[in-house]
């Protein structure tokens, strides 16, 4: 009798020391059972890895010093080791390249300079096959001047007169002028004489790209039909080109355009910024477009059944702008409106505090039930290594990865490729041979389009053509993938490992999130969801050693951390555990932090509960004792 009254004595002791022990640990980690409902799974994109392919620049299988879709379709398996959803290809259409593919002459037609229809549609087995889903350029502001559209417009066919938007021209002192003082965004007039038609065109951009006129329903519904062409073919969506730019004002009463009011910190008259483009830029209009181009792919959808087909929208617009993309109460936008405010909001001087504002900026201003996404470089921008540092590469890559919402990354930027010098001979770019050598620098996004490195082989692995269409890098020996597939902590391979670490972890997919900046020179982003793990990435921005209190930020969290990704700058490993209330960062060190766990989940009258992991063995010593007194 006195040696079972001490058993159930010690059975008490040790739940209350079991409790006493389980205090600081709630709700991190659910060991033994998944008690997440299923019917709240993300849908495919809400959590997607997205990689730009610059088709020019990817990979050439032909040997012409160009890329091509027979390159992209060979290389597809490297974007399925790296944890890529889906890639969106930069414009792969008929045109004469003035733009590089965005001014084009046939929107359903493959430029032959990257294969045929039978290419594209070889590559969309291969994306199949591998479960990467491919994403296409949509360009609805524009067509080259060598469309057929265009030339019939020119030439007042009926069916295509109002196609682009013409003006006759304004009389000033006898003399024939633009219709108003709008700037190309290439620097200029935006707009051009045409003698066939004895107009002016509108060109929001460079003059062979003639602007489309959306006031024209037939421009509308041929649009419409482009979309449903790439849609039948398969792809998953659509990446939508310089959407702001897609309506202008309309003309008044007496068929006149009105002037935009200038900037007076721009003293030069040719360039965009010399105005402010309140008639060009962000009309109404435009957003009733973009629902009514996701229409059209919720409608596909209906038909045809499958997985969602999504928009993802380039809108460098003010935010409350941006984020009326979205949608509103009753009608669906784009699922993903750009998020560019890592490029233009952070530079190489900024703290965490600006970190933190920056991504609490789109994080609370972002309609309630939408996607977050994370877009850190494209083929427009010069290259997060240039622009940040390359040693802050990494801590880039892990921030995106672990920040709620899906992640846009451009070609290279895993591999810590940088911009490139172009000299004014090679510059290629229109945006800079429109300008002059002594300013060209400053307008070329030729640095950024630079071929993929593949190998330290000839051309870098991207070709073996005895020129490309632009130079290789002069790193491309050191900076390539076969190099950086062997180093364990290569910027490759930490940004393979943080989204290998992404897709396993519901918490890192589907959790609530806090951004603190913990001084001037740490961001900590917090990952948390209940019966699973919690997450902190943490980044040290600054070149000095920092050791931070995480528990005077995020009082919950347990008082050890486990290591779960380092960068080749960090003294820790994967593995150690770690003192939340004394974590020691290297200069520009990044680090992520995975909770310990102590909760086991059970179910119980319908509803899931949490037991210490020691309770479970208690439970079972005190049944043992039962039955052996019975």
């Amino acid at each position: 009798m006195i040696k079972h009254r001490l058993s159930v004595l010690f059975v008490i002791t040790l739940q209350f020391i079991s409790l006493s022990w389980s205090q600081p640990f709630p709700h991190y980690f659910a060991d033994f059972e998944d008690n997440e409902d299923q019917s709240n799974e993300l849908k495919w994109w809400q959590a997607g890895a997205f990689y730009q392919i610059y088709p020019r620049s990817f990979k050439d299988s032909n040997g012409d010093g160009v890329g091509d879709l027979n390159g992209v379709a060979e290389q597809l398996p490297y974007l399925k080791e790296l944890g890529i959803t889906a890639t969106w290809l930069s414009p792969i259409f008929t045109s004469p390249m003035a733009d590089f593919g965005y001014d084009i002459a046939n929107f359903t037609e493959i430029a032959p300079i990257f294969g045929t229809m039978a290419d594209f549609e070889h590559l969309m087995e291969v994306a199949k096959k591998l479960d990467i889903k491919i994403i296409l350029d949509f360009v609805p502001n524009h067509s080259s001047d060598e469309c057929e559209w265009f030339r019939r417009s020119a030439e007042r066919d009926p069916e295509f007169k109002d196609f682009y938007v013409w003006h006759p021209g304004r009389m000033v002192n006898g003399n024939r002028q633009p219709p108003s003082n709008w700037i190309s965004v290439f620097r200029g007039s935006a707009w051009e004489w045409h003698e066939i038609r004895q107009e002016y065109y509108l060109h929001q951009f460079v003059k062979k790209q003639p602007d489309l006129n959306y006031r024209n329903p037939k421009v509308r519904e041929t649009m419409n039909n482009v979309l449903r062409f790439w849609l039948a073919k398969g792809v998953s969506g659509f990446r939508i080109d310089a959407v702001p730019h897609v309506f202008e004002i309309a003309p008044d009463a007496q068929n006149q355009y009105r002037d935009e009011p200038r900037n007076d910190w721009d003293n030069d008259p040719e360039d965009y910024g010399y105005l402010q483009h309140i008639y060009t830029k962000d009309q109404p209009e435009t957003i009733d477009l973009v629902y009514s181009w996701r229409a059209v792919l919720d409608a596909f959808q209906r038909d045809n059944g499958g997985d969602d087909r999504i928009l993802m929208a380039e809108t460098y617009s003010p935010i409350d702008i941006v984020m009326k993309y979205y949608g509103n109460a009753t009608t669906e936008g784009a699922q993903l409106p750009f998020n560019f405010l890592l490029i233009s909001d952070l530079s190489n001087s900024s703290n965490a505090h600006d970190y933190e504002g920056t991504i609490l900026n789109w994080l609370q201003n972002m309609p309630k039930g939408r996607t977050a996404n994370w877009v850190l470089g494209n083929h427009d921008h010069p290259r997060v290594g240039s622009r940040l540092g390359r040693d802050r590469v990494d801590m880039m890559n892990m921030l995106t990865a672990t920040l709620p919402g899906a992640s846009v990354t451009y070609q290279g930027e895993e591999l810590g490729m940088t911009n490139v010098w172009i000299s004014w001979k090679d510059t290629v770019d229109p945006s800079a041979c429109n300008t002059n050598p002594s300013i060209y620098e400053r307008y070329s996004r030729d640095p950024e389009r630079t071929p993929f490195q593949w190998t330290d082989a000839q051309d870098a692995g991207f070709s073996n053509a005895s020129k490309t269409w632009l130079p290789i890098a002069p790193d491309y020996k050191q900076v390539n993938v076969e190099l950086e597939q062997q180093k364990p902590l290569s910027h490759l391979n930490v940004f393979k490992q943080t989204w290998q670490l992404r897709k396993q972890s519901k918490t890192l997919q589907r959790g609530e999130t806090e951004v603190k900046a913990l001084s001037d020179a740490v961001l900590a982003v917090k990952r948390y969801l209940e019966r699973d793990s919690t997450f902190v990435t943490l980044l040290n921005i600054y070149d000095g050693v920092e050791t931070i209190n995480l528990r005077q930020t995020f009082p919950d969290l347990p008082s050890q951390l486990k290591v779960v990704l380092v960068t080749e700058r960090s003294q820790v490993k994967v593995g150690d555990l770690i003192n939340s209330t004394s974590v020691q960062l290297q200069p520009k060190d990044s680090l992520i932090l995975q909770s310990t766990s102590s909760y086991y989940s059970y179910a119980t009258n319908g509803e899931s509960r949490f037991l210490p992991i020691l309770g479970v063995y208690l439970w079972l010593a005190q049944v043992v004792l039962y039955l052996s007194n019975r």
